[in-house]
């Protein structure tokens, strides 16, 4: 999606939703990162690229350039490159705070986008 320039071009097109799609679409990675038996901490940190992209681009005009720059499907594929074994086991506990905290961040962005993109619906309507 990053490489081609998929993002920003789906999040000008469908604001707010184009968004999601293209972070369901980046979940890919992260799916292929979880088979390879990557860390929960690595997991989460794609996890937070993806929200951290997700909300930025839901940014009307502003997110769509800022798509450009911060490409969040890159990040997650040098990640999953960089470590195709996990190395240096955290405690269970810290690997499991790590992750559950990167969910509900990336939840609760995908939330606000689309709370933000039903209040626009509704102002425009």
């Amino acid at each position: 999606m990053d490489h081609y320039g998929l993002d920003p071009i789906l999040g000008l097109l469908l604001p707010g939703v184009g968004d999601i799609i293209g972070a369901l679409i980046g979940l890919y990675i992260v799916s292929i990162a979880k088979r390879r038996g990557l860390s929960k901490a690595v997991i989460a940190r794609m996890l937070f690229n993806l929200a951290l992209d997700t909300l930025l681009g839901a940014i009307p005009i502003v997110g769509d350039a800022a798509d450009f720059v911060f490409k969040a499907n890159e990040k997650n594929l040098h990640l999953l490159e960089s470590r195709v074994t996990a190395t240096g086991k955290m405690s269970s506990a810290v690997d499991w705070a790590y992750f559950a905290g990167a969910v509900c961040a990336f939840v609760g962005m995908c939330g606000l986008v689309v709370y933000g993109f039903v209040r626009l619906v509704e102002w425009v309507v």
